[in-house]
């Protein structure tokens, strides 16, 4: 496929990096890419039917949200998550969405904590959560976690937990899934947490919110281990 074959002007070309940009981004995410999978132009170019000018951008942002990495002597690949750099991961998420969450006490409009409440309804009657594990795998826990952060109404918390971090605990729920007993337990959390958030009782609502994270974690390093303990 020859560049040749492709004439945009300056703004389709951004659309177009815009769209690629997302379907690779859910493609790593699910696994359809495989973590570890190296990165070639040509054939992303030839799948997503665009020129090597949008996909370079968006491979560009990927890189950006640690999702693709360049290897020396070796070229550009999808990340490889392992269980170790998820905990690490869940280390930094516990103390900085703990700090979102006293934010988001202080600065949460009331409209936001409604939407909030309403979020969680129909995360309550959606199959996914009576279901256990697909809860996981789908954004609706994470969505929670998403608006609290915005919610914080601090942009440095947003553009660290709501870009790169998120993307990457986005690949782990679908590459491990966690017990079947954690959404239900970590969805009576999030009830608590929004009731702590309402009372405006910052305190609370970091402490509720630090210990939801570490709770989860903690479903990860017993998965580590069970791993570990299967492998010859």
């Amino acid at each position: 496929m020859s560049d040749v074959q492709y004439v945009y002007d300056e703004g389709e070309s951004r659309t177009l990096a815009d769209r690629v940009f997302e379907q690779i981004q859910t493609a790593i995410v699910k696994g359809d890419i495989a973590p570890g999978s190296k990165i070639t132009e040509p054939d992303l170019a030839k799948k997503y039917g665009i020129s090597r000018g949008p996909l370079r951008e968006a491979i560009r942002r990927l890189e950006g949200r640690r999702l693709i990495k360049r290897v020396a002597h070796v070229g550009a690949r999808v990340v490889s998550l392992s269980f170790e750099e998820l905990l690490d991961i869940y280390y930094v998420r516990e103390a900085m969405e703990g700090m979102a969450c006293r934010l988001a006490a202080r600065n949460m409009t009331i409209e936001e904590i409604a939407s909030l409440r309403e979020l969680l309804a129909r995360h309550e009657q959606a199959s996914e959560l009576k279901e256990g594990v697909a809860y996981y795998q789908k954004e609706g826990d994470l969505d929670f976690h998403f608006r609290i952060v915005l919610g914080s109404k601090n942009e440095k918390l947003t553009e660290l937990l709501c870009g790169e971090l998120y993307h990457l605990v986005r690949m782990y729920r679908y590459q491990f899934s966690a017990s079947s007993s954690r959404p239900k337990r970590a969805f009576a959390e999030h009830h608590r947490i929004v009731d702590a958030i309402e009372q405006r009782d910052e305190e609370l609502a970091e402490m509720l919110m630090r210990r939801h994270i570490s709770a989860s974690r903690k479903n990860v390093e017993q998965r580590l281990l069970e791993s570990k303990a299967e492998q010859p």
